[in-house]
């Protein structure tokens, strides 16, 4: 109720919410389509080279692009691409990130002190170059694009998650739970855990929109999906070449990339307001 309170007038992020949650329809219901087999491959990967580069129009309201594929349903069938990335890489980093920042703060000492200096020379380090290693290591494809992202964003949330449970294990309902007898593993996961999930679920938005511009960067050089399965980053590769003569093969992709970062950031922030105790007391006063 308070989400939907907080949504009431805010044009922009209803918009947001909107393209956010159209982009997982279109992901879930092409992913549906294909698995069932009431639709194959060749609808989006199928090739005409009488209909190549044409411009927009009412039988294809985006155009095609230079092999005479239909941008319209390829953007839609990317969809998959950038949702898959989403839910698997950034969990990947939540889970492993958390999982070692929890331990660190909570065990303190020369635990904490190793970690957080690994954590530190992982954050110093350009992530893309990470990045780039573990692919280049893997080899191409949407497997290790995936990897790639979960490990380099990873150091993220130790860092984040390190900090607030150094924090919250000096509160009291902590040395109760201890006083009581509670397992380390239970006051970890019943206690702290849910007091830090509000940071870390704003951290996971956000980190969202990283992951698809990842996606989209390391497919644009070749290094991640490969034809024909579409990916908006994939779709601007392969339309450089024909900037010129049709620019809407890559203006195109490119937008849809926008919107859905924009989207995703845009409810990150509201997110973010939600959480914070003062936006919730003004809330609570209108």
């Amino acid at each position: 109720m308070r989400f939907l309170k907080a949504l009431s007038g805010d044009v922009t992020t209803l918009i947001a919410l909107s393209i956010v949650l159209g982009t997982f329809s279109a992901a879930f219901i092409t992913t549906v389509l294909l698995y069932t087999e009431v639709v194959s491959e060749s609808l989006y990967a199928g090739i005409n080279l009488a209909n190549r580069l044409q411009l927009p129009s009412l039988k294809h309201p985006l155009g095609t692009d230079h092999l005479g594929r239909d941008l319209l349903v390829r953007i839609i069938f990317g969809a998959r691409i950038a949702i898959l990335v989403i839910l698997t890489s950034v969990t990947i980093a939540v889970v492993l990130g958390t999982t070692i920042g929890l331990l660190a703060g909570y065990i303190g000492g020369y635990v904490d002190l190793i970690v957080s200096r690994i954590v530190d020379a992982l954050m110093s380090f350009p992530a893309v170059l990470l990045a780039l290693a573990i692919v280049t290591v893997l080899g191409p494809g949407l497997e290790s694009v995936i990897i790639a992202i979960g490990i380099a964003e990873a150091p993220i949330f130790a860092r984040l998650s390190r900090g607030l449970v150094a924090v919250e294990k000096e509160n009291l309902y902590v040395e109760a739970a201890k006083a009581i007898g509670a397992s380390h593993i239970r006051i970890l996961v019943k206690h702290i855990l849910p007091n830090i999930a509000g940071p870390l679920l704003v951290q996971a938005t956000f980190t969202s929109s990283s992951a698809i511009l990842w996606e989209a960067a390391l497919s644009f050089l070749g290094l991640g999906v490969q034809p024909p399965t579409p990916s908006w980053g994939l779709m601007m590769a392969e339309a450089r070449a024909y900037m010129r003569v049709a620019p809407h093969a890559i203006v195109f992709p490119g937008l849809a990339i926008f919107l859905l970062v924009f989207s995703i950031n845009t409810l990150g922030e509201k997110l973010r307001d939600l959480l914070d105790p003062r936006y919730r007391a003004l809330m609570s006063k209108s």
